[in-house]
């Protein structure tokens, strides 16, 4: 793990767990489950591009979908 990969996934968790709590306390799905995912996402990529790619749509996400 290099230092970059390690400072984007403190970072898509930190918005993930705002997303989480915004949306647990607005009791809004698409932020709950959007934050869940941008905590959980960095588990699973391990390349830094597509960290990226997939962090930036699902932080972006909540924004245009709005149930």
């Amino acid at each position: 793990m290099d230092a970059s990969l390690l400072l984007w996934s403190v970072l898509f968790g930190a918005i993930g767990g705002g997303f989480f709590l915004y949306g647990k306390k607005q009791k809004a799905v698409v932020p709950l489950v959007v934050g869940l995912t941008l905590i959980v996402l960095p588990y699973f990529i391990s390349h830094v591009g597509l960290l990226l790619l997939v962090g930036a749509g699902l932080v972006v996400l909540p924004y245009y979908l709005r149930l």
